[in-house]
């Protein structure tokens, strides 16, 4: 008989899967990690440190993909890749900043259009 108990529906089956386990998201958390180690080794190590942030970056290109392809897409996972993605871009204007103290104020001044940038795409 449909919708008895025996036939969960597509969308009970949906409800009961762990979003936070998904691909897209396991990608994004590397993507922190990536980010967090390469900030950490950014004052004693830079080579390391490019390394990390490029790998990162590169991340990023393949969790969008993949929450298409796996039909994988949430809130949450598009949330989590803004907010890495603003953070590490902070982060390395904020290392930059004291590489080149003397360039601060244009750090300063792309922090603030990045930030105010995504606010209006955001908000739009």
């Amino acid at each position: 008989m449909p919708g008895s108990d025996q036939e969960p529906t597509q969308n009970s089956a949906m409800a009961q899967e762990n979003i936070f386990l998904f691909v897209p998201n396991l990608i994004g958390y590397a993507r922190v990690v990536l980010a967090l180690l390469s900030f950490f080794l950014m004052p004693c190590c830079p080579w390391p440190a490019v390394f990390c942030y490029l790998l990162s970056a590169l991340l990023d290109a393949f969790d969008g993909h993949a929450a298409r392809a796996l039909n994988q897409s949430t809130k949450f996972g598009a949330m989590m890749d803004m907010l890495t993605d603003r953070c590490a871009t902070m982060c390395l204007l904020v290392n930059l900043s004291l590489l080149y103290p003397s360039y601060t104020f244009l750090f300063q001044l792309s922090m603030c259009l990045d930030i105010a940038s995504h606010w209006l795409h955001l908000h739009r």
